[in-house]
C-alpha cells in the first residue's frame, strides 16, 4: 500500500544522504546536512512509521542468491477471488511482488527463477491457483533503468 505521508525537502535531504551512505548514522547524517542529530532521529522514526521509508530489500540482486532469470508475469483473474489469488501467490519464493492492474489484465506479478525450466515449474504453480485463468510471461532480457528515486528526492529537496 502507497505512504501517505508528504516528505518535505528536509526529508528528502536525509533520504538523498542515506542513499549515498545507507549505513549512515543519524550523528554522521546530522553533520553531512547541518541538521541537528535530534531533527534527523525524530525524522527517519516518523519515515520509518509512516511507511515512507521501506526496507532495503530491493537492494538486494536475486542473481546473487542463484536466481538470474527475471520475468513480468500479467495473470487474469476470477474476479470474487483476487485477494485469494493474492494471498496464495505470497506464498510463492519466487515471486518479488505483484501489482494490481487495470485493464484486460489483473495482476502483474514480479518473478525470479533459476532457469528457463524453473520458470515453466513456477509458472505452473501459479496456473494451479484456484481463481488464476491465464498467465502471460515476458522474459526481462536486461534491465535499461534501474529502479531508482534519487531524481525524484532532488527535486523536492530543491523545493
Amino acid at each position: 500500500m502507497p505512504s501517505t505521508q508528504r516528505l518535505d525537502a528536509t526529508d528528502a535531504r536525509i533520504l538523498l544522504a542515506l542513499g549515498r551512505t545507507p549505513r549512515a548514522t543519524a550523528v554522521a547524517l546530522a553533520d553531512e546536512l547541518g541538521l541537528s542529530r535530534n531533527t534527523v532521529q525524530s525524522r527517519l522514526a516518523r519515515l520509518e512509521q509512516g511507511d515512507a521509508l521501506r526496507s532495503a530489500e530491493h537492494r538486494i540482486d536475486p542473481a546473487a542468491l542463484g536466481y538470474p532469470l527475471t520475468a513480468f508475469v500479467t495473470v487474469q483473474v476470477r474476479q470474487r477471488l483476487l485477494d485469494e489469488v493474492g494471498r496464495a501467490l505470497a506464498a510463492v519464493p519466487e515471486v518479488l511482488q505483484v501489482r494490481g492492474l487495470t485493464g484486460t489484465q489483473d495482476l502483474l506479478v514480479h518473478v525470479v527463477a533459476t532457469d528457463a525450466d524453473d520458470l515453466y515449474r513456477i509458472a505452473g504453480e501459479m496456473l494451479e491457483i484456484p481463481g488464476v485463468e491465464r498467465t502471460n510471461n515476458a522474459l526481462v532480457m536486461r534491465e535499461m533503468v534501474p529502479y531508482r528515486l534519487t531524481p525524484l528526492l532532488e527535486r523536492a529537496a530543491r523545493r
